[in-house]
């Protein structure tokens, strides 16, 4: 058995909650009680958008010894693979979601205020905490079991390795249902002692006014899409112990103007929803990573492996990665992502980022043809957002630093790019994108 909550003391604020301090008893109290009123199923569909809310319903769904099923998006279309998959199940939710077709199970918490006084709950480590699936953005996504003492296990390395200790207040612009947005604004803070902010700003100045609000040290957890919206929003930001960047690659020169911007580190995790965090570095200073203590990286044939540490068993990673020592490695791109044009090979990532550096490029992609596949095809799309500049503009500028067999053909100019909430980009959502502006040229 092991400790809902590994560090807290009698009094500790676990949470800053709609402008109030939860501490560890009222906690707790919340826990049981949410826990007494949930359903009798198998499996919870944890769809909370506020992250004390999701907290609450995790450790609530645990404690009945439910597993969490942690979707990759609220889409009813994503959320409804879910329920075909997992037929003993209900929803869980701050807010009720039209078309759903299964129970739901709305958490409110109003009327519970008295302190619990009991013994800490603990969890069987082999418990199914949660299933969490990836983010499609290679196809449809898929559940990776995580046992809870595999999560313990993992956030106390992520603990360890960035020196979060119980002063600490921690604020998230990732959900929690994402594997980083999990392990860093749920169970980092669940084993180190930490405050969390319960909620989950989006835009530069709510990011800015949520920090502003706790108390130091802060660390912001969040991605590279909103650290591109942080820099550019020329805004007086409170101090910021470091600042935790993961779900996309952060180029360097993005790192040293959030750095320069906020005054502050900016540091960046690998991982992936099957292992969850295993490495981590500050991305302006070296592109080599440094893997956790007592994970180990071993190659077989063209496949690395990753086991040791929390992980249960040795994991294949989808990335091309170069091994530099037992303690690092380089990230060469996404195996899937290599693409071979006329004898030539590329790296879908970092054509994206070349895409991405182009002066007035607010968010921008390549992509394979859906009929072609990485080693086949002839010809790469683009889709870009860029209000203030035009096909030909980003055509010339992309010209100066790839390859012609690259060059994309064609070019769509959009308004915004479907991403979802951690900023990734499920391909079934962008080829229909690119399906629809195709018809329409």
């Amino acid at each position: 058995m092991l400790p809902l909550l590994a560090a807290h003391q009698p009094g500790d604020v676990v949470c800053q909650w709609r402008g109030e301090r939860v501490t560890r008893e009222r906690f707790l109290a919340h826990v049981h009680a949410a826990a007494k009123g949930l359903p009798d199923h198998r499996f919870a569909i944890n769809l909370c958008e506020d992250r004390y809310l999701f907290l609450v319903a995790f450790a609530a769904v645990m404690l009945r010894e439910q597993t969490n099923l942690l979707p990759s998006s609220r889409v009813p279309r994503v959320v409804a693979h879910v329920i075909q998959d997992y037929r003993d199940s209900y929803v869980v939710t701050d807010g009720a979601i039209a078309g759903l077709g299964v129970p739901q199970h709305l958490l409110d918490l109003g009327e519970i205020e008295a302190a619990f006084g009991g013994a800490m709950p603990g969890i069987r480590a082999e418990h199914v905490a949660a299933l969490v699936f990836t983010s499609g953005s290679t196809g449809r996504p898929q559940a990776n079991e995580k046992r809870w003492g595999e999560l313990v296990a993992g956030a106390f390395s992520a603990q360890r390795r960035f020196a979060i200790g119980r002063a600490a207040s921690i604020v998230a612009t990732v959900p929690p249902q994402h594997m980083y947005g999990l392990e860093t604004s749920i169970m980092l803070p669940l084993v180190s002692g930490a405050q969390i902010h319960g909620g989950r700003p989006f835009f530069a100045e709510d990011v800015r006014s949520t920090l502003a609000s706790m108390p130091a040290p802060r660390v912001l957890i969040t991605t590279p899409i909103h650290l591109k919206a942080c820099t550019g929003a020329s805004l007086r930001w409170p101090k910021v112990e470091f600042i935790i960047s993961a779900t996309a690659p952060l180029s360097r020169a993005l790192a040293v103007q959030t750095e320069k911007a906020l005054s502050t580190r900016v540091l960046e995790i690998y991982g992936c929803t099957e292992s969850g965090s295993i490495a981590s570095r500050r991305t302006c200073e070296t592109d080599a990573w440094m893997i956790y203590p007592q994970v180990y990286m071993r190659r077989v044939g063209h496949v690395t492996f990753v086991g040791g540490g929390h992980l249960s068993r040795d994991t294949a990673l989808n990335d091309d990665i170069r091994l530099l020592d037992e303690q690092s490695f380089e990230l060469i791109g996404r195996s899937s992502e290599l693409v071979n044009i006329a004898g030539k090979r590329a790296i879908l990532g970092d054509l994206n980022q070349k895409l991405n550096e182009i002066d007035g490029v607010e968010d921008g992609v390549f992509c394979v043809p859906e009929a072609g596949d990485a080693d086949s095809v002839t010809r790469l799309v683009a889709v870009v957002v860029a209000p203030t500049r035009s096909r030909q503009e980003i055509l010339s500028a992309l010209a100066r630093s790839v390859d012609p067999a690259f060059l994309p053909r064609p070019v769509y100019m959009v308004d915004h790019l479907p991403r979802s909430d951690t900023g990734k980009l499920p391909r079934a959502e962008l080829l229909a994108l690119i399906a629809r502006l195709k018809e329409r040229t």
